[in-house]
């Protein structure tokens, strides 16, 4: 018999995410500039607003493990902090950006509600303990290669260093060369740990590596699994990457979903997260 579900709630920023409203991550893969910052920032506030979702504004300063050596990382701590505190002060929105090495955690906690745990560096004791130690809350995105059931180990790395305020991310899981698989039956295991659950809708659809030097992906099915995810019913919240002109992102362009199309996207996920909702 299915075990009886809990709310899975995390304090951020003073509002509470989970327990039954579904909240969005969402923004840029990388920051690019600090009007393209704002310009999204705001575009997906009101979206979400409109529909009464919380929203939590995601975007890194650095992108450390990209393909190739060419490829474009980001702007840098510095600069990427102070677009960052602008959006947070202006819109009054919970801030995630991720963090590579321990050294970072603090400096990037100055201007971040959330820091993020990449996938591939998710068993990084020493990250996640520094980003356990910092004010924030943390998001630990769960690596390609690691079961559902296995990611609560990182986790209590950061309850026990002191942060009870973790969230869980599934990202897809490595399926041969090149292609990553969504297991649906992974969000129950992920939500068992006691955490809010989170799908990364738009990394799920990455082809590593398939364009050669860089990410492939095919970004019209990050709807399609978003919805399936939502629709097993053990899903807090939804991570999408978006921009207004995807294909010239330097990062995850081929992933990333239209910012014209991003509220009907939503609209169709919420349609079926109501519907669960509802008594019988």
């Amino acid at each position: 018999m299915e075990r009886e579900r809990t709310p899975r709630t995390v304090e951020i920023a003073g509002k509470t995410f989970g327990g039954g409203p579904l909240f969005v991550i969402a923004g840029p893969c990388v920051l690019e500039s600090a009007a393209l910052t704002r310009e999204l920032a705001s575009a997906l506030a009101g979206t979400c607003r409109e529909r009464d979702v919380p929203l939590i504004f995601k975007a890194s300063f650095d992108k450390a493990n990209r393909t190739s050596l060419g490829a474009e990382r980001g702007p840098g701590l510095a600069r990427g902090a102070a677009w960052l505190q602008e959006v947070r002060k202006a819109l009054d929105l919970p801030i995630m950006t991720d963090v590579h090495h321990p050294e970072q955690c603090a400096a990037a906690a100055e201007v971040a509600d959330v820091l993020q745990i990449p996938a591939f560096l998710c068993r990084q004791t020493d990250l996640l303990i520094a980003a356990a130690r910092t004010t924030c809350a943390v998001n630990i995105k769960k690596g390609q290669f690691l079961a559902p059931w296995d990611l609560e180990h990182a986790a209590r790395k950061v309850v026990e260093s002191g942060n009870p305020r973790v969230m869980l991310t599934e990202r897809g899981t490595m399926h041969g060369y090149g292609r990553l698989v969504v297991d649906m039956t992974g969000f129950r295991h992920l939500g068992e740990s006691g955490h809010p659950v989170v799908f990364d809708a738009t990394h799920s659809v990455q082809s590593p590596g398939g364009l050669g030097g860089s990410t492939g992906g095919d970004r019209t099915l990050a709807p399609v699994l978003a919805r399936a995810a939502v629709a097993t019913g053990h899903v807090d919240g939804l991570f999408f990457e978006v921009h207004p002109d995807p294909d010239s992102s330097p990062s995850d362009g081929p992933n990333m979903v239209r910012l014209d199309e991003f509220p009907a996207i939503l609209d169709g996920i919420l349609a079926i997260h109501g519907a669960l909702s509802r008594p019988e």
